[in-house]
């Protein structure tokens, strides 16, 4: 029986030879009642949620130790990391297969955030560790200069996964790099300057893309993004209107409404603002709209049904191109569809895409139409590392593992079910105020109270994000005041990860409110 992580040893932290682990699971869902209660149970003496097992053994850590790490972590690392280190005692990372992380102590942790949605198919997985072997002994790297098989092969798969007219693929390092450039082509295809983005997206931290990010804790007092103007976010659950049938999403808001089925006054209201900001903000003549089809960093805010596609209408009409940011949402993340646009049921002029492209191998992507494209062809654009072999091999296998596992259809089954037990425990606790979310793009935001929607303080927050940890979970946090858990695991997690998660999460908010 797995007790609280804090006091695993290597063999309790999952190290028993017992079977779990498995890299395929198209069928993981489909396990039994009973199998995916297990997770679920406490035991008698200590309260704490059972870890489901796992057979899979980590090497034993012999390296640096921890004090040393974070006395180089403070003298020369970047200073920012000593800010964003999560945790009041931080989690020394050692080694990860599948949705499965040790610490150098050997203690195993239930990764649900994937280094913020990154990893998309798992941890080391087998296949990809082969094919990434593969090509290392064959060729690490050279650049698009040449003609070579991996560069040619992966942009004519990626191409397949999109809908006509976006057929044309400019292979980045990062998603950050990948929005710099999308502004690039937008401004040059249609000779305008201005982009429209939401309050509170996330785009980039590049001196560019930090303009179209509209979150404080992002910006630094210098010159960025000009041009760059933010339109009220439709944010259905904090912002000024909402209701109770808003959103494409499993679970809907608190919030009531009158609304006849099929017409959302909470949209027209959202889209009044935005043409309020065409009125008032920019020139009559835009370059860009961008959006991301569920906001990432801002604690997985999820618009109202049509507002992306009256939005691209009212952006086309201005002259600009819809851009859509699928850093976070693409690559079956959201369940229903391989990407978060095909959800809103529109086609955008431009997709960036990064993060789970790569499976954490550091990689991005614009892709865009050929109309769009010849546009950027008036100047050289040239990327040393854009399209490398070994970049190029990992993430075809990563297109090839998330069809072969089931990856999609696994985080639509195990994302509903997630998200429609955290709808319980949103009835259970005052503090817990809104579900939301797609697949495994999930946000679970906290309150005060439901009455009110004031934002549960801070130090509760980290509180409670800390106990979550200690009994062997990681999850995020996000939104633009920090208020929103952000659940976003290897798309290869099955129903009985999600019942322990749900336990601990569970346990978690009990363990605060008698604290209280």
């Amino acid at each position: 029986m797995f007790r609280a992580v804090s006091r695993l040893s290597g063999r309790a932290a999952g190290l028993t030879g017992q079977p779990c682990c498995r890299p395929a699971v198209s069928k993981l869902h489909m396990a039994s009642g009973a199998s995916c209660q297990k997770s679920a149970i406490v035991h008698a003496s200590t309260d704490i949620p059972e870890m489901p097992r796992c057979s899979f053994k980590p090497q034993e850590y012999k390296g640096m130790s921890k004090e040393r790490m974070m006395e180089i972590r403070g003298q020369n690392c970047n200073p920012m990391i000593m800010k964003v280190t999560y945790y009041k005692k931080p989690v020394f990372i050692h080694q990860g297969y599948m949705q499965w992380l040790w610490d150098v102590d050997g203690r195993r942790y239930l990764d649900l955030f994937a280094g913020v949605a990154t990893v998309s198919v798992g941890h080391c997985h087998p296949k990809i560790t082969a094919v990434a072997e593969q090509q290392l002994k064959r060729l690490w790297h050279t650049t698009n200069i040449y003609v070579y098989p991996p560069l040619h092969e992966y942009c004519e798969k990626l191409a397949s996964y999109l809908p006509d007219p976006l057929k044309v693929i400019y292979l980045t390092n990062s998603g950050s790099e990948a929005n710099d450039l999308a502004m690039i082509m937008a401004r040059l295809h249609t000779g305008n300057f201005d982009i429209i983005t939401l309050r509170g997206s996330y785009h980039g931290g590049s001196q560019q893309t930090m303009g179209l990010t509209s979150n404080a804790a992002y910006k630094y007092p210098i010159a960025s993004g000009l041009g760059c103007t933010h339109t009220m976010c439709p944010d259905v659950f904090r912002g000024l209107w909402g209701g109770s049938h808003c959103r494409d999403s499993p679970v809907q808001t608190i919030r009531e409404c009158s609304c006849a089925q099929g017409h959302c006054m909470a949209n027209e209201q959202y889209i009044g603002q935005l043409k309020e900001t065409f009125a008032t903000s920019v020139p009559s003549r835009i370059a860009a709209f961008f959006g991301e089809p569920i906001q990432g960093v801002g604690g997985a805010v999820q618009y109202p049904k049509n507002y992306l596609k009256e939005a691209y209408k009212l952006v086309r009409e201005r002259g600009g191109v819809c851009i859509a940011d699928e850093v976070q949402t693409g690559f079956g993340r959201t369940g229903s569809h391989f990407w978060g646009f095909q959800g809103h049921d529109v086609i955008p002029d431009i997709v960036t895409m990064a993060k789970g492209i790569g499976n954490g191998f550091p990689m991005g992507a614009v892709v865009t139409t050929p109309e769009i494209a010849a546009s950027i062809a008036k100047g050289v654009h040239f990327n040393t590392f854009g399209g490398n072999p070994l970049a190029c091999t990992i993430a075809s296998s990563v297109l090839d593992t998330i069809t072969e596992d089931g990856l999609q259809q696994n985080s639509l089954d195990v994302g509903t079910y997630m998200m429609t037990e955290l709808a319980k425990l949103r009835d259970k606790y005052e503090i817990i105020g809104d579900v939301r979310g797609k697949g495994l793009q999930i946000g679970v935001e906290m309150v005060k109270d439901k009455t009110s929607r004031d934002l549960l303080a801070p130090e509760a927050m980290s509180e409670i994000f800390e106990d979550i940890k200690d009994m062997g979970v990681l999850i995020g946090k996000g939104g633009i005041y920090g208020q929103t858990f952000r659940i976003k695991p290897p798309l290869c997690i099955t129903k009985e990860d999600a019942d322990f998660f749900l336990a601990v999460f569970d346990k978690s908010i009990h363990n605060y409110m008698k604290r209280r």
